[in-house]
């Protein structure tokens, strides 16, 4: 009887066995029988080769890989974090030479499903309303082959410890130590194509984690980096290990040759020449595009009415011209772009003006949805400024700026691809009969963001840029209502501390700095008159000149300054709120919006003054000088701020809001022909 127990014990244990955490693995290739322990999702697969590709030429998406079984990574007793290594065979393929999209990370993780993960500079690890959640429970190094500010990336070729994040707990420039060369550091290019070798070990007891990189089989010596760091907060006791990579705008192909793990000891090193093979690089097409042009040549000598045939296809062909290849982002094919709006339809139009039209599309590849800005061939906006918006925006990256994902020349026909914003514009919010009365919570937050945005245009990119069109009309909305600046068609770059030149007088009346009708020439401190309008737009409710407005037309910043002199600055406030709105708030936005709408350029704050402002870690200056104070119209004098409190019957708030900013900043800008002396206010009167 104590047999046949035994027998049925083993038998049920044979049939359902208890699967054991490994703590250890070995690829050396990813042969189809191996790569059942591997769970793929996204674009990754294992090629013929038996090598791991996780993503290709493809924009905008991610790929998974993972080891099927979950790897013990605590001590149950003591609850620290075990030691591991591991080390792995890896090139990276770019589409187009010198530019990488985006890069790859090792991965920790508590799930293999990483749902919600996006593309791009996420790596398709996390999203934007994940970023630095403890919960996350992710621990990655990334191979990061672009720069992108929003994550304060040191440069478009490093390595980064993430935890939680994609914010880099430490980063250093991907380089190696040549042992053979006394241990010399060298630069190493994670986009050459090459394969390299990657080595990251964590000790548990020293709580150190340490990452080797080089180009040979053999481990070196020295780390690239050190990180100390204790990661058994962030690990849960079984895990995940594995891969995730991304693309963008611009695309790579991310390899894995052979991988290695393993947990309280060091993880076996591969040789590199018994891996598979790099995939040899596409065959030329240049000795049969040389001999189709002499055919061509040949035949158009002989033909001549096949010569007017041929240059009439030329010049219907989308031709990429010498400028088209300085300029960053993906270019889309128009048909491409004719499949994703549904042929221009009337039904995914968004809007219109002067420039065109936008419509409303969706990316078949990756169904993104976009939006599509179709400039008219009779519009003003032409081709220069079509390619100053391709090269300013394209190659701008924060939260707060409408992203453009490309582009599109075809014959006539210039388009502009941009993120779809499902909120659309500021200024449908504002006046007239909007379809949702904003919170003063909702344009509050707005404006922060405008002003983070416009921040970094003016000061934290790589080049000053000048926006020129600050206005409602051009502050999109996304799905959580933040403010995003967009439409870059008349923007202007220019180096940091170069002094701009003179250009033609453009932008939106209303929010025209009165010098640029004198001087022609745009600067930070012109962009920030605008975002003074802006402001007075968004707490009033109202457009910056109302011509219709009774019993005469209305300045904004004139009425409001009234009401500031006298005292009743509240009653500004759109009346939409129904008195719902946060007083010290409004008052600092008002007060802020008047000194920026100064036609004097050296009372105007900078742009990191008024975020400081906004954010309360500066305190406004006590008084406010009249805005028309440019000319001496109405004098220079009254109306100051202390005036203010004492003729306001409420004054405890105005104490608290003078505890709040400014010195003077001239802008610089950068700009073509400008005339005119007269002051856009003057104009309108």
């Amino acid at each position: 009887m104590e047999k046949i127990l035994i027998m049925i014990w083993v038998f049920l244990l044979l049939q359902n066995p208890v699967e054991s955490e490994p703590e250890e693995l070995f690829f050396a290739g990813f042969d189809h029988v191996g790569s059942t322990n591997l769970t793929l999702d996204g674009s990754s697969k294992i090629d013929n080769n038996g090598i791991l590709k996780l993503t290709n030429d493809t924009l905008r998406v991610l790929g998974h890989a993972f080891y099927s079984t979950p790897f013990k990574l605590k001590n149950s007793t003591t609850g620290k974090a075990l030691s591991f290594s591991t080390a792995f065979a890896f090139a990276i393929v770019p589409e187009y030479p010198k530019l990488g999209g985006h890069g790859f990370a090792f991965t920790i993780s508590p799930s293999k499903d990483l749902r919600g993960a996006l593309p791009s500079q996420y790596l398709g690890l996390l999203n934007s309303t994940d970023m630095g959640n403890f919960s996350n429970h992710i621990f990655a190094v990334e191979f990061d082959t672009v720069q992108d500010f929003e994550f304060d990336d040191i440069n478009d070729n490093h390595v980064g410890i993430d935890i939680n994040s994609l914010v880099s707990n430490a980063s250093t420039p991907a380089s190696f130590f040549d042992d053979k060369n006394g241990s010399k550091r060298q630069d190493l290019s994670l986009k050459s194509g090459k394969v390299i070798q990657a080595w990251i070990d964590y000790d548990g007891d020293k709580t150190q984690l340490s990452i080797k990189l080089s180009p040979l089989s053999t481990k070196p010596s020295s780390s690239i980096l050190s990180f100390d760091v204790d990661l058994s907060p962030f690990f849960e006791d079984s895990m995940f290990v594995g891969f995730s990579s991304s693309t963008g705008l611009l695309a790579s192909s991310h390899y894995i040759f052979g991988w290695s793990f393993k947990i309280n000891g060091e993880a076996k090193s591969l040789a590199l020449n018994a891996l598979p093979s790099l995939p040899a690089p596409k065959k030329s097409h240049t000795t049969l595009i040389l001999t189709v042009l002499m055919a061509a040549l040949v035949f158009t000598i002989l033909v001549s009415g096949t010569v007017f045939y041929v240059i009439r296809k030329i010049k219907n062909r989308d031709v990429i011209e010498a400028w088209e290849l300085d300029i960053g982002p993906h270019r889309f094919s128009y048909k491409e772009l004719k499949q994703a709006t549904r042929g221009f339809r009337d039904k995914e139009l968004l809007g219109f003006g002067g420039f065109g039209r936008v419509y409303k599309g969706t990316l078949p590849n990756s169904n993104t949805q976009v939006a599509v800005k179709r400039i008219s061939q009779e519009s003003k906006q032409g081709l220069q400024e079509f390619v100053s918006e391709i090269s300013s925006i394209g190659r701008l990256r924060h939260r707060n700026l409408v992203q453009l994902l490309g582009w599109c020349r075809r014959r006539g026909d210039l388009l502009l691809v941009y993120d779809f914003m499902p909120n659309g514009s500021l200024d449908k919010y504002l006046v007239d009969e909007p379809k949702l009365v904003l919170s003063w919570e909702q344009r509050f937050k707005i404006i922060k963001g405008t002003a983070y945005g416009l921040l970094y245009l003016h000061e934290e990119w790589e080049q000053t840029v000048i926006h020129r069109d600050i206005k409602a009309g051009n502050v999109l909305l996304d799905s959580e209502l933040n403010g995003r600046l967009g439409d870059f068609g008349l923007a202007k770059l220019y180096e940091h501390g170069s002094n701009p030149t003179t250009t033609r007088v453009v932008g939106t009346l209303g929010y025209l700095a009165p010098e640029l009708t004198r001087t022609g020439k745009p600067t930070t401190s012109s962009d920030v008159f605008a975002f003074g309008g802006l402001l007075l737009e968004v707490v009033c409710g109202r457009r910056p000149i109302e011509p219709k407005a009774l019993p005469e037309e209305l300045i904004l910043v004139d009425w409001v300054w009234e009401k500031w002199r006298v005292g009743a600055v509240l009653d500004v406030v759109d009346p939409r709120l129904g008195g719902v709105f946060d007083e010290l708030e409004a008052v600092v936005v008002i007060k802020l919006g008047l000194l920026c709408s100064n036609d004097r350029p050296e009372a105007r704050p900078t742009m990191r003054q008024v975020v400081r402002y906004l954010e309360g870690e500066a305190p406004l200056p006590e008084t406010v000088p009249p805005p028309d104070g440019f000319d001496g119209k109405k004098g220079g004098g009254g109306g100051g701020f202390e005036d203010y409190v004492h003729s306001y019957p409420s004054s405890s708030i105005f104490e608290k809001a003078s505890t709040f900013s400014t010195t003077g900043d001239d802008g610089d800008a950068d700009v073509e022909d400008g005339s005119t002396s007269t002051s856009p206010r003057s104009i309108v009167r």
